[in-house]
């Protein structure tokens, strides 16, 4: 069997040299994690700053006086709330309303975009909207953390005071960057696309500012403490928005998008399936594919589960059938390893920003 090589950004040096564990993931070898380990990471971002590379995400540039409608047509969200220096949150979708991937849309210029696809949808994104994936052509860094602006403040000023949401050109370390305020962990940040003969200057300022490298095993702690759904996992092509409790993402009020049609009928019809959070009474954490039950019947499985370094306990994800979902402060038993772990249906998320 003929395996293709895993490509490497222009930071691989830089994790190598602090001594990363290096990953395969979505067709890249990305830090999973560095020697100070996945849980001290992760706490650093929940109480101060770390940089990871997300340099794996996709970038598609969109441009041209036909782009917004483009967008407009192949992604749920609706662009006509936002403006050019916005980002938004969004999804393609298939038309039996399926989520093909979740994106993030940064608005550079009037008729400019970048659409940040995941890893190994960025091809599959690309053929639905068009533009051209510049991918390869930059690094993209996430600061994340309640001290996070503190410390960018150091390396690029202009950076550090992006607002939520927003997005602009600015510099760091004297290099050009494109700055939104973004990111995937339930903190504060800014995330900095930059091109890759910049990006190992941009990355060491960082780090000489005091900002802790973390890897992606810490990124995904994180999002699952900050219940945010993860493609292949919360959201797939057999899951739709409204399942995983995303209606918010979708632009009921364009003409048409693909998918449409199929979440007004879903929507209509009553949603079967919605998600659940599950915190369990030890520190042994569910894995995806366990079982949920309620007196000893299955009501639905576990999207994503893990130890929580914040709360010192597992936690999970959950799609159920709708008609019996638990209710915050309802028993359930979640099947791990064949047998039952007893574990607590609680709101979401599970640990919220700290300030």
């Amino acid at each position: 069997m003929v395996t293709s090589a895993l490509r490497t950004t222009a930071l691989h040096p830089i994790h190598v040299s602090l001594g990363a564990k290096m990953v395969g993931f979505g067709g890249f070898e990305m830090p999973l994690s560095y020697p100070s380990g996945t849980v001290h990471e992760h706490l650093a971002c929940r109480n101060d700053a770390v940089v990871f590379d997300v340099s794996h995400l996709g970038t598609v540039r969109v441009k041209g006086p036909e782009a917004l409608a483009r967008l407009q047509s192949s992604l749920c969200n609706d662009l006509s709330k936002i403006a050019a220096g916005r980002t938004q949150y969004t999804q393609l979708l298939g038309e039996d309303g399926g989520v093909l991937d979740d994106i993030i849309v940064w608005w550079l210029d009037p008729e400019v975009f970048d659409v940040m696809p995941n890893a190994s949808n960025t091809e599959r994104v690309r053929e639905a909207i068009g533009g051209t994936d510049v991918t390869e052509r930059r690094c993209v860094l996430a600061v994340q953390g309640p001290g996070a602006r503190r410390r960018l403040a150091a390396a690029g000023p202009g950076a550090s005071t992006i607002g939520r949401s927003r997005v602009q050109r600015v510099t760091v370390a004297g290099r050009n960057v494109i700055a939104a305020g973004t990111g995937y962990t339930g903190e504060d940040g800014v995330e900095l696309s930059v091109l890759n003969d910049d990006a190992p200057a941009v990355l060491e300022a960082l780090l000489d500012a005091g900002i802790v490298p973390a890897g992606l095993g810490a990124r995904d702690t994180l999002r699952l403490e900050a219940a945010l759904p993860l493609h292949g996992h919360e959201l797939s092509p057999t899951i739709t928005p409204l399942e995983a409790g995303l209606s918010w993402v979708v632009g009921w009020n364009k003409p048409a998008f693909t998918g449409r049609d199929a979440l007004i009928a879903q929507r209509d019809a009553g949603v079967p399936r919605a998600l659940r959070g599950f915190v369990t009474e030890t520190r042994q954490p569910p894995r995806d594919g366990a079982s949920v039950l309620v007196d000893a019947a299955t009501i639905g499985v576990v999207t994503s589960g893990n130890f929580s370094p914040v709360l010192g306990c597992g936690i999970a994800l959950a799609l159920v059938d709708a008609s019996r979902a638990p209710a915050p402060g309802d028993k359930v038993q979640l099947e791990v390893r064949g047998r039952a772990l007893e574990a607590t249906c609680v709101e979401l998320p599970f640990v919220r920003k700290q300030r």
